[in-house]
């Protein structure tokens, strides 16, 4: 039942939400000391074939702040903004949090939600677009914690649909990206967008409406900010960053940083004198982010003579907790909202769907 179908209550608590009696946040995970930086590099490379040297220099990286990613505080504020959106509905809704990599860990999050008699929970990812490692994995994750409870029983954990072109989530990062167009000083026509987003091998993206969804929600934040500025279309381009997998494996290409050096040197420089960098494919400022594009891609910009404006992502802005909330009610029945041209996905993916990347022999 909806929140929708409940007569008003005055002075108390709707129990639960769309037939759910628990929220789950599912993350991919991040360190929080200089000791967990290896092993949680580990954990995300395991069996992927990703050499020392790699994970070495990514752990540099972390470790020059202080072993830190900020993903976890992210979530933790956005749970936080969550759970005020859900009181000042009239919902109660207890919230938990699990991650992939690190703790706290899927697993300890569906331990306690079994010890706390929890039975049927909606789980929100904060992947926004489809693929193996967006999507399908995190359902693997979610069914693998379930499977490990004995006793007590686990809950039934339902996920909720990707949410690339819900209305709430551009919106949010078309005033994110109007805010870094207007900090610029090159003139209007000598500006253009670079959306970018996490490379994943081919095998994965031709197998999933990633790339095209990444286009649709590009596009529809263009559209917003040229209708917000007064011009009738704005010129972006959609890269990629952050490639982990062996060099034998072909990945989405181009490089951000490859981009802009591009950009700054070759024919196009007689029409871009400033870029703004939206990070469309992820949903906080976190440790990819910082380095990728705040730091390299930046460094490139300034190599280039390109001034160089970095839009934030969405994060714990207001406009997604009631996103949720919004998709837990499309779960149970409510209005389904999304713009853009492709399909809404639904909310029980095909058992075929986003299938598990197949990886070069030399690779295993």
């Amino acid at each position: 039942m909806g929140l929708s179908d409940v007569p008003e209550v005055s002075g108390s608590q709707i129990r639960g939400l769309a037939g759910y009696d628990a929220l789950l946040v599912v993350s991919f995970g991040g360190p929080e000391g200089p000791d967990d930086v290896m092993p949680f590099l580990e954990n995300v490379t395991a069996g992927r074939g990703v050499p020392r040297e790699r994970l070495e220099l990514v752990a540099r990286h972390y470790l020059h702040r202080g072993g830190i990613s900020p993903i976890n505080q992210h979530n933790r504020d956005l749970i936080q903004v969550l759970q005020g959106e859900l009181a000042d509905q009239s919902v109660d809704l207890p919230i938990y949090f699990g991650n992939r990599n690190w703790h706290p860990f899927l697993s300890d999050a569906v331990e306690q939600m079994a010890a706390d008699g929890v039975t049927r929970a909606i789980a929100w990812v904060t992947s926004a677009f489809s693929s193996y490692s967006g999507c399908r994995q995190y359902r693997e994750n979610i069914a693998a914690a379930c499977d490990a409870q004995v006793n007590p029983a686990a809950p039934e954990i339902h996920k909720l649909r990707v949410f690339y072109d819900h209305p709430l989530f551009i919106e949010t990062l078309v005033d994110n990206v109007v805010a870094s167009w207007r900090s610029l000083a090159a003139p209007v026509e000598k500006r253009r967008v670079i959306f970018t987003a996490h490379s994943i091998p081919l095998s994965m993206a031709n197998s999933s409406d990633y790339v095209a969804q990444l286009e649709v929600a590009a596009d529809l934040v263009a559209a917003g900010l040229a209708d917000r500025i007064g011009l009738a279309k704005v010129p972006w381009d959609l890269v990629f960053q952050s490639r982990s997998g062996p060099p034998q494996m072909p990945w989405l290409e181009p490089d951000i940083v490859d981009h802009i050096d591009a950009i700054s040197g070759g024919d196009a420089k007689a029409h871009t004198e400033a870029v703004v960098v939206l990070p469309l494919g992820f949903m906080s400022d976190h440790m990819e982010v910082m380095q990728d594009l705040d730091t390299d891609a930046a460094a490139a910009a300034a190599r280039g003579g390109l001034e160089f404006a970095r839009a934030p992502t969405a994060g714990h802005d207001p406009r997604i907790a009631r996103m949720i909330v919004e998709l837990i009610r499309e779960r149970g029945g409510g209005e389904r909202r999304a713009l853009g041209s492709l399909e809404i996905k639904p909310d029980r993916c095909a058992v075929d769907c986003c299938p598990r990347p197949q990886r070069p022999p030399s690779s295993r």
